[in-house]
């Protein structure tokens, strides 16, 4: 095994089948390459949620959506649009290869694969990663979802053009909350994630917060959707 990870770079690999996932992401620890094993899209958007990868693997044909439609939302959000992508699947006509590569993957592996072959594709990935963090610090400054911009940089925030005012935590909430879309997160981890780990306050606090971010989004309140029992997302 290589004597430590690749420049700290990290993998995501989004496949159902479970040994498949585990062998993969086996091989590519043992070539000295951080990876990460996810069931489905939820999984992956939650990982994404928590740290965007160096390169992901994706899988086509997926429980909950197909790799395909992933793969055009990866391209569309920023911070993950530069993000490399190689497609790992049964699938193997020329149709599919070609789909995938005009669809904006970066390679395309047909399965079964030879592990060696698939570690040497990976790594030609992640060679591509430096740029791509470049790219990507350049464009994930400003995320925009329907008829909202933020800017954390900044820390501005518009709606359909006018600036929004809003406290400091109001803005922390919806930022967290717009890089995920469609993510749900239960209210103890919005409270781990905007207010930190040492908040003394119940979950209360974020349900004050979702009411008055509500308020000040007008007609478009509906953008925060409360997941019964759950907690809250920010429809994508």
């Amino acid at each position: 095994m290589a004597d430590r990870m690749e420049n700290d770079q990290l993998i995501y690999y989004v496949e159902d089948e479970k040994n498949i996932r585990e062998l993969t992401v086996y091989a590519l620890s043992q070539a000295g390459i951080e990876a990460k094993g996810l069931p489905d899209d939820a999984a992956f958007r939650r990982a994404c949620a928590e740290r965007i990868p160096d390169a992901v693997l994706l899988d086509i044909m997926l429980p909950d959506t197909d790799g395909l439609t992933i793969l055009k939302r990866i391209r569309q959000t920023p911070g993950l649009s530069q993000v490399p992508v190689m497609m790992l699947t049964a699938r193997d006509s020329e149709l599919d290869t070609v789909t995938a590569l005009d669809g904006g993957a970066d390679d395309y592996l047909a399965k079964p694969f030879g592990m060696m072959e698939m570690v040497s594709r990976v790594r030609a990935l992640l060679r591509r990663a430096p740029s791509h963090k470049a790219a990507s610090a350049a464009v994930s400054d400003v995320m925009n979802l329907g008829p909202l911009s933020l800017s954390p940089s900044r820390h501005e925030v518009s709606l359909e053009g006018e600036p929004l005012n809003l406290t400091v935590r109001e803005f922390d909430l919806l930022s967290f909350l717009m890089r995920s879309p469609g993510v749900v997160f239960n209210r103890e981890t919005l409270l781990q994630r905007v207010w930190g780990w040492d908040f003394d306050g119940g979950s209360r606090t974020v349900d004050v917060h979702v009411q008055t971010l509500r308020q000040k989004l007008g007609d478009h309140a509906d953008l925060i959707e409360t997941v019964r029992g759950v907690g809250y997302r920010l429809r994508g």
